[in-house]
């Protein structure tokens, strides 16, 4: 697969990379003793293998006797050849030193590791924005089973993902750099949680513009910027104002009813759940009635056929076809066994995972 090759690659890269200083060092050595190796030939007469084994036994000081007598210039050049040795080793172990702490100390080697746990991540979810909406977001995502890349301008807000154990990438979202950065290519999913509405528009155009089966959630700071995220390419778009709004006046009149909602989605420890699973050809869906899926422990609430359009409360009767999402209830139990039996196309109007 292309992406995944992608991966592949700039983790080969960036291993070449990071093993610089190795091989100049011995690339150094080596020429070094093929050089004495000739000086040997030139100055002695010897052949290639009796000057390659000289050299060697010069630069590593174990001091075996000379393969032939030496006349002066031979011992002269064997003296040269010591004092060389002794420079490469010692200045290039140095160099190597000097390299590995600098990378150590800038953040340089960490920042490479991040990348190449990144370059490694395929359907995964990216949370754009640090704040209190996007620390909550990728805390549920993680608690779902997901794996999260943090993306934010604010060096505090990294470390506290970091301190988190989040995957981070430093930079603005709205940009491709960074959103390739973060594996967008590769991702199953990003929310767009900034502060800003702007930039919340930005981030959702561009990264729409580069993987255009991503599923995006974008935040709103007002009513009026949903239908410009929509626009822009989220697939949904959501106020946190207005949602709270509403979620203070349901806990104010059927308090019971939002609490045992609540329970249900956080995967707690409650024994009863609540799914978005999609009929697949094959599937354990696809094909039976309501009332045989009700047989089998599987509660069906309603049938979704587009974003916001619900068929509720379906008849036994009915028939689930072939791509239709299911809004559905159950133990927890009979849902993660009906989940394990669909794959990973479980939740509803979300591209599956290439």
């Amino acid at each position: 697969m292309k992406l995944r090759g992608r991966g592949a690659g700039t983790g080969l890269w960036a291993g070449l990379r990071a093993s610089r200083p190795v091989l100049i060092w011995v690339l150094s050595v080596a020429a070094l003793a093929v050089v004495g190796a000739l000086g040997y030939m030139l100055l002695e007469g010897w052949s290639f293998f009796d000057g390659i084994y000289m050299a060697v036994t010069t630069m590593s000081t174990v001091g075996f006797r000379e393969v032939h007598d030496l006349d002066a210039p031979g011992r002269i050049w064997t003296m040269v050849m010591a004092i060389a040795a002794i420079g490469v080793v010692f200045g290039t172990v140095g160099l190597v030193a000097e390299t590995v702490m600098t990378d150590v100390a800038s953040g340089t080697r960490k920042a490479k590791r991040m990348t190449r746990m990144i370059d490694q991540l395929q359907g995964h979810w990216i949370v754009c924005g640090f704040g209190r909406v996007g620390s909550m977001v990728a805390s549920d995502l993680v608690a779902d089973g997901h794996k999260v890349v943090v993306i934010d301008v604010r060096e505090d807000s990294l470390q506290r993902a970091e301190a988190a154990g989040y995957l981070v990438v430093h930079g603005d979202g709205a940009t491709d750099d960074v959103l390739r950065q973060a594996g967008v290519e590769r991702a199953r999913g990003l929310v767009a949680a900034i502060d800003s509405d702007a930039q919340n528009v930005y981030v959702t155009l561009t990264a729409r513009s580069i993987n255009p089966g991503l599923f995006i959630v974008g935040r709103a700071g007002a009513e009026t910027v949903i239908s410009k995220l929509i626009q822009a390419g989220a697939d949904r778009a959501v106020s946190p104002y207005t949602m709270a709004g509403r979620r203070i006046v349901n806990l104010a009149l059927r308090p019971g009813v939002i609490e045992f909602i609540d329970a249900a989605l956080t995967r707690g420890d409650m024994a009863f759940s609540m799914e978005e699973v999609a009929a697949t050809a094959g599937g354990p869906l696809a094909g039976r009635t309501i009332g045989e899926l009700r047989g089998r422990g599987v509660l069906t609430l309603a049938v979704l056929h587009a974003p916001g359009a619900y068929e509720p409360n379906p008849p036994d009767t009915r028939v689930v076809q072939d791509g239709e999402h299911l809004i559905v209830s159950g133990s927890t139990e009979v849902l993660d066994g009906l989940a394990a039996g669909i794959g990973p196309a479980s939740r509803s109007w979300q591209p599956d995972p290439e």
